[in-house]
């Protein structure tokens, strides 16, 4: 089958491209901004990719048209599409059509740590020999990509590894299917680490994602199980609603939960029951919950907590999570995805656990959609609380970054041209400094810019 992907450059669409491509589709797709590093795995794959979305590529006589949520209505070649009654579908439809009708699905969903979470599960059951396929939305450094079709298992070379793991997100499915794309997976194995109000474009309060992450509930079938965040309320109300499935907990008082506390890791406890000591090289409690979570699920699918910790001793963080980019003149730069206040909070604070008293630049690009629209301005004077000093670069915001931190005093300063804010981090920067860039997006280049200037 001929298959033609409408943005296609997107983390997930570009997964999707990759799997339907190894699954021998014919695949060639389409973007507003077809550039590097998705741009060369997929042509890497031997995928045709074209920029924009010029009517001529109807003539390239696809079989079917899988489009990603940035195409809406309006867009030409959709509109086309549309007029001349193309087959069309999601992502996450086809997905769930085609490639994981027939497997146990682990699905990992909440607000924060899916790719953290759905990298250490991929690579736990790697470690244990069970070859899972996976799709991810980042770059697990185990792996070295983002998606894959199930491979062969040790244990059974005669045989197709069962067992996908997915990074479950509750942002729409498309233009078309305004349910959150987790809906289309059902998953046998679901994990719900954390549930906090975001994506203000699209939900009108945490009430409605709730409402969501029930769906999700709803699919899991009896002889399934849930893994939940124990500290969560909002997790709480989710189940309330109604749950059919086996439920284990961790992070709370009960289940699954973090013993003693050393500098390169903590103990792994179910109840009172020590299973083992995981030494790694992640640092904060959000990752000590990412790893609980994980494995918890790899033991729904016969992986002991023995191995499962074991294989988390050799994992590799994903990129843009507390990545070093770089040192000049003792200053260290570390660029890392957290936009959401928790996340940003999280991370600071994970980094001051590691730095101590060193001083923590934090350097922030506010511009998911969430934060463009300044629903979370309020909270992020608190978020960054752990940090010494703070640039906010406030380009194309409706709101002013300023006013917003402006409790934080002379410790926070706001630019809205990019030059300027890394030219203010060079006069004051010195050896010994960590400086942690923040964004959802390439901020311009910053981490390289720093890195140039220092």
């Amino acid at each position: 089958m001929h298959i033609h992907i409408l943005g296609i450059c997107g983390t997930f669409m570009g997964g999707i491209a990759a799997l339907a491509r190894t699954s021998g589709h014919k695949v060639t797709g389409c973007d507003a901004n077809v550039y590097p590093p998705m741009s060369n795995q997929l042509e890497a794959l031997g995928i045709e990719l074209i920029e924009g979305w010029g009517l001529e590529q109807l003539d390239l006589g696809a079989d079917l048209y899988v489009v990603g949520n940035v195409v809406t209505r309006g867009n030409p070649l959709m509109e086309a599409i549309l007029n001349r009654g193309l087959p069309y579908t999601s992502g996450p439809q086809w997905l769930g059509d085609n490639l994981l009708r027939d497997k146990w699905v682990l699905a990992v969903a909440g607000t924060h740590g899916k790719t953290s979470t759905s990298s250490m599960l991929a690579w736990i059951l790697e470690y244990a020999g069970l070859a899972p396929g996976f799709l991810i939305g980042g770059i697990p450094e185990n792996f070295g990509i983002s998606a894959r079709v199930p491979g062969v298992p040790k244990q059974d070379a005669a045989s197709t590894s069962p067992f996908f793991v997915l990074e479950a997100d509750e942002y729409d499915t498309a233009f078309f299917d305004k349910r959150s794309k987790f809906v289309h997976y059902r998953p046998r194995t679901a994990v719900l680490n954390n549930l906090e109000f975001d994506h203000a474009d699209i939900f009108t309060d945490l009430a409605a994602i709730e409402t969501q992450f029930h769906h999700l509930v709803r699919t899991v079938p009896g002889l399934g199980r849930l893994l939940i965040n124990g500290k969560e309320a909002s997790l709480k109300r989710v189940l309330d609603k109604g749950c059919w499935s086996e439920v284990e907990y961790f992070g709370g008082a009960s289940g699954w939960r973090v013993g003693q506390c050393f500098d390169d890791g903590f103990e792994v406890k179910l109840g009172e029951q020590l299973l083992g000591e995981l030494h790694w090289d992640l640092i904060g409690e959000h990752n000590q919950m990412n790893a609980l979570a994980a494995i918890a699920a790899a033991r729904h699918v016969g992986v002991s907590p023995e191995v499962a910790i074991a294989a988390l001793a050799e994992f590799k963080n994903v990129k843009r999570r507390m990545e070093i980019k770089g040192n000049s003149k003792g200053i260290t730069v570390y660029d890392d995805f957290a936009h959401h206040p928790t996340a940003i909070a999280t991370t600071v604070a994970g980094l001051r656990q590691k730095v101590g008293n060193a001083r923590i630049l934090a350097v922030l690009e506010p511009r998911s959609n969430t934060m463009k629209l300044g629903s979370m301005k309020e909270a992020l004077p608190g978020s960054l609380s752990d940090a010494d000093l703070i640039f906010c670069y406030g380009a194309n915001l409706g709101w002013s970054c300023q006013d917003a931190l402006a409790s934080l005093g002379a410790r926070a300063q706001s630019f809205d041209d990019l030059d300027q804010l890394i030219e203010a981090i060079r006069k004051i920067a010195k050896d010994g400094d960590h400086i942690l860039v923040m964004s959802n997006g390439g901020f311009g280049g910053a981490h390289g810019k720093i890195l140039a200037v220092l």
